[in-house]
């Protein structure tokens, strides 16, 4: 149990310092950029299933056909959180898509009790009423709907349902995903090279081999991810998840220099004490969890 708290806090650590690494890689479209990670990806889990000899695994899964769908869900979700969060960080809106990981945790509350049959009180409830007021407020004062915001939301709380409705180890639940994109986003790279758009064309070594990193730096938190996401509840998932927007608010303002408005920080303040509330209900409530991995 320990383990996996550990695993899936570190994600959510990598994941918040990843608009660093995205930045480095603005000179390039970020269909290529997603392309990139979804193809590499691919590669590295392919070598890695190799040596750790789990082929048989995959098969198993494969031959499954209610856990084939689920790969295919998952793949199309990172997909598409992947590519709005990578436009988002690069189109200067690494706020926005602070936002998005700040009502995550809320959403994957909601979606706990709808799809895992997992309860939450009254303090968890009016966390999420709150977060939707914060929501709410943004929009109405800025006269526009955080799209953003709710597109990396949504789409990463389904790609956890269907990780965890997948049932799998992580590397294989991994490679399975990505193998269902792999392809599409090969034929995407070559097209934009094509074009003269992609790393070839820009003739620089060092986003060259940025791009193809993408594969172990997008590997390794999803690794650590999909480890913690099979041993602990579904709510505690979303417990640890404000870690990344946290991360990516900071970077934000103070690397970045996004404005941050009064309006984002009444928006924010909303959903930062829905969160506070909903962690004071998890300690009230001795979460088992926490205490038996000695937190």
């Amino acid at each position: 149990m320990q383990k996996s708290i550990i695993s899936a806090m570190m994600a959510y650590v990598l994941w918040g310092i990843l608009p660093i690494y995205w930045k480095a890689l603005k000179e390039v479209s970020p269909l290529y950029i997603l392309a990139s990670r979804i193809f590499w990806s691919f590669i590295f889990c392919v070598i890695f299933v190799t040596i750790i000899k789990k082929w048989p695994e995959i098969k198993t899964v494969l031959l499954d056909r209610k856990r084939f769908i689920y790969c295919i869900l998952s793949g199309i979700m990172v997909s598409l959180n992947w590519y709005t969060y990578i436009w988002a960080v690069n189109a200067n809106f690494i706020i926005d898509a602070s936002l998005g990981y700040y009502i995550n945790p809320l959403v994957v509350v909601l979606f706990s009790a709808l799809f895992f049959g997992e309860r939450f009180n009254k303090w968890e409830s009016l966390s999420v009423l709150l977060a939707l007021v914060g929501v709410v407020f943004i929009t109405l004062k800025i006269g526009k709907f955080p799209v953003v915001a709710i597109v990396l939301a949504l789409t990463f709380a389904l790609y956890g349902v269907f990780k965890k409705k997948l049932n799998a180890s992580p590397i294989v639940s991994l490679i399975l995903e990505t193998a269902v994109v792999a392809p599409f986003a090969f034929v995407a790279m070559i097209y934009i090279e094509s074009q003269g758009q992609g790393v070839i064309a820009l003739g620089s070594p060092v986003v060259t081999a940025l791009a193809v990193l993408a594969g172990v730096v997008t590997a390794i938190p999803l690794l650590l991810y999909a480890k913690g996401v099979q041993d602990i509840s579904f709510s505690l998932l979303g417990f640890f998840q404000y870690i990344t927007p946290s991360i990516m608010l900071f970077l934000g303002v103070f690397l970045y220099g996004e404005v941050f408005t009064m309006v984002d920080l009444i928006g924010f303040g909303f959903i930062w004490v829905a969160l506070i509330i909903f962690t004071i209900s998890k300690i009230y409530n001795g979460s088992k969890e926490i205490v038996e991995a000695d937190l």
